[in-house]
């Protein structure tokens, strides 16, 4: 089995380490016997992303996404292509937020999104961020998850209509949200780095899974081998002792 992944901008989109969740994809998918292909799309770049099982962006400064917004507007009917054609895509901070409405940089200035959601990106309070470890409590089609992770935006997000989960502990899309991220079934989208997949094996396995089903729909979650991750496991518990949580989603 070979699962194909357009990795987008990723010579200037690549905040706080998010090559760490390509990473996690592909050993993951190589402990099962499955190829996990990676190609790289840069600005000017010629790529046919319905061609892909998955597509991955991850975050960037004010000043990255200004420089590759044109690239992206470009790509807009091929996104949307894509998405009808049931390739998923995961989004991290920056490329989150550009699937929006609007970004606003710290300087009040309006970057147009793809609009391929109704949330937009307004600024927050000047010098004000949302930073810190992260807990969330996910729903993710038939299952929950208890993610945790690292956020540092300026950013306020706002008009989600469909969050990926309830805040545990820290922020999440705002200040006052009490939700993080998106999820639609189609886009994943969240603040969470750190990376975020290293210590959220059970997403890294979901989104492969979404992925897998693009060739394979009738593939089921359940359907992957189960593997030995003990470090990850040690460092999901090593945040969560840190509160007092149980490693079990409150949601159902």
């Amino acid at each position: 089995m070979i699962v194909k992944c357009a990795w987008m901008y990723h010579d200037i989109m690549d905040l706080y380490g998010d090559k760490g969740n390509i990473m996690t994809l592909t050993k993951r998918a190589k402990e099962r016997g499955i190829e996990f292909q990676v190609t790289t799309v840069g600005i000017g770049q010629q790529a046919d992303l319905s061609d892909f099982d998955l597509v991955f962006m991850g975050g960037g400064a004010d000043k990255e996404q200004a420089v590759l917004i044109p690239d992206l507007l470009s790509r807009k009917e091929n996104i949307q292509k894509a998405l009808d054609e049931n390739t998923f895509f995961l989004l991290i901070c920056g490329g989150y937020q550009l699937f929006g409405q609007y970004y606003e940089t710290a300087d009040h200035e309006k970057i147009e999104g793809l609009k391929f959601a109704d949330y937009y990106t307004a600024t927050g309070k000047a010098k004000s961020r949302c930073i810190g470890n992260i807990i969330i409590d996910a729903r993710l089609d038939d299952q929950t998850l208890r993610l945790v992770g690292f956020e540092n935006h300026g950013g306020q997000t706002q008009n989600v209509a469909h969050p990926l989960g309830k805040v545990v502990h820290g922020y999440g899309n705002s200040f006052d949200a009490g939700y993080e991220g998106y999820y639609d079934g189609h886009i994943l989208g969240t603040y969470l780095h750190g990376p975020l997949l290293p210590k959220n094996g059970q997403l890294a396995d979901f989104i492969l899974t979404k992925a897998i089903q693009k060739r394979n729909p009738d593939f089921t979650f359940d359907k992957l081998a189960s593997i030995d991750q003990p470090w990850e496991e040690i460092a999901r518990k090593a945040l969560l002792d840190r509160w007092k949580l149980q490693d079990k989603p409150e949601i159902s």
